[in-house]
């Protein structure tokens, strides 16, 4: 199908903007899936990594953006560069290493030898090409790579807006907020799980800045906590915090204002479930200005914010969502602490991630089984469309765009108006 032409040229009928209703081929076309591919995901910055993730020179880590395999990786002086991960000969992965260090790749077919900049140094018997091949033209394809504290970004179009322009000031503004929960240290991975669920990219997307399922979907895990972690949780009830829109598809959902900022409230009592690590914390050493910085930057943010197409800040951890196909999607929970903090503190960190997003956890699983059937859903029904008009009846201007109540949709409508202005390129 050429893009010349596309078979979707009505995209009115696939989202409709003024009524914000979803056409339900949204999630099962794959001919529309492939173009989603084309136009969204090799024309925009994608996220590819933390920089925590391949802190040395020479070390490296396997990513995607879109359908592509890339490499992302650290020069000897230390640049970050991205690759598509495909030698330039016959094809072949020249790394399958998920995360390492190297001084080089190569291609195990026939030994076609990279740099770290993906740069061609060497292959076997060159003089078969002749004299006029030129090795400068055949290194790994690079994208274009920009970080922003220390969110690393990449993309296929070279004459793309600056990374930070992209993110605009309010993703910029929450970005720095959520990386306070480094408690004073630099915020690095401390691990993650990837799963699969059968279901399109977008039931994920909608996902990270919906408060309204939370108290249905997640019954279990409320169910688990002691009685003022409940109420923290309580959000909805209680109608705290709010959804607004970043632009360029990206939104912020604020659920417990007190935690949005965690420098402020400082001198507030330590909470009791973190009672023992605080008094750990003062054994170690740390006196108690250090240990309540430390201690509130382990509860975690206070907002969700979700990053147009395919990374999620969660309340304390990362999200990343990588299509598949038109009816699969990768998702990765990466655990995030403190580089050089007290280990007990990133232990507790771990403990609080395994009992949420965790395999074992009481969250994540059930936005999975719930992911899962509305995948199975849109069979049914295939004229119905799909709503995702709450709260537009009290949607007011906020800081960066509209703003609505805490259980608004108002983050699926900007990532669909996004979804719709890049489509119809």
């Amino acid at each position: 199908m050429s893009l010349d032409m596309p078979k979707f040229s009505d995209l009115d009928a696939l989202y409709d903007e003024k009524n914000a209703k979803v056409a339900t081929e949204m999630y099962e076309d794959p001919e529309l899936f492939n173009e989603e591919m084309e136009k969204i995901f090799k024309n925009t910055w994608v996220w590819v990594a933390h920089e925590s993730e391949f802190p040395d020179k020479g070390s490296f880590k396997l990513s995607q953006v879109g359908l592509e395999p890339v490499i992302v990786v650290r020069d000897r002086k230390g640049k970050i560069h991205c690759m598509v991960n495909r030698c330039r000969h016959r094809a072949a992965t020249v790394c399958e290493v998920k995360k390492g260090k190297t001084s080089s790749f190569q291609c195990p077919y026939h030994g076609w030898g990279y740099g770290l900049d993906g740069s061609l140094r060497a292959l076997p018997y060159p003089e078969q090409y002749g004299d006029d091949f030129d090795k400068s033209q055949h290194g790994l394809v690079k994208l274009r790579t920009e970080a922003y504290n220390g969110m690393v970004f990449a993309t296929f179009k070279e004459d793309i807006e600056p990374l930070e322009d992209f993110l605009g000031e309010g993703v910029r503004k929450y970005i720095d907020l959520f990386m306070k929960q480094g408690g004073g240290f630099p915020v690095k991975v401390l691990g993650e799980h990837q799963f699969s669920v059968p279901m399109n990219w977008k039931v994920q997307l909608e996902n990270t800045t919906d408060a309204y399922h939370f108290p249905i979907v997640h019954k279990s895990f409320m169910q688990t906590l002691d009685g003022a972690t409940e109420e923290m949780f309580d959000f909805l009830d209680k109608g705290v915090g709010y959804v607004e829109d970043l632009g360029n598809g990206h939104s912020v959902m604020t659920m417990i204002p007190e935690l949005v900022d965690l420098d402020e409230n400082l001198d507030a009592p330590i909470p009791e479930r973190f009672a023992d690590l605080a008094q750990e914390l003062r054994d170690e050493g740390y006196p108690e200005d250090q240990v309540k910085k430390i201690v509130r930057a382990v509860s975690g943010a206070g907002f969700n914010l979700n990053l147009f197409p395919n990374v999620s800040f969660s309340l304390a951890f990362f999200r990343v969502l990588t299509p598949i196909n038109v009816e699969q999607t990768d998702i990765r929970h990466i655990a995030i602490g403190m580089d050089g903090g007290p280990e007990a503190a990133n232990q507790a960190r771990i403990r609080l991630h395994e009992h949420f997003q965790g395999p074992m956890g009481f969250g994540s699983p059930d936005d999975a089984e719930v992911w899962e059937r509305i995948q199975r859903g849109t069979k049914g029904g295939p004229d119905l469309k799909i709503l995702v008009n709450r709260g537009m009846v009290d949607e007011e201007p906020g800081e960066f765009g509209p703003r609505g109540h805490i259980s608004a949709e108002t983050g699926m409508r900007a990532a669909y108006k996004m979804w719709k202005r890049m489509m119809a390129q």
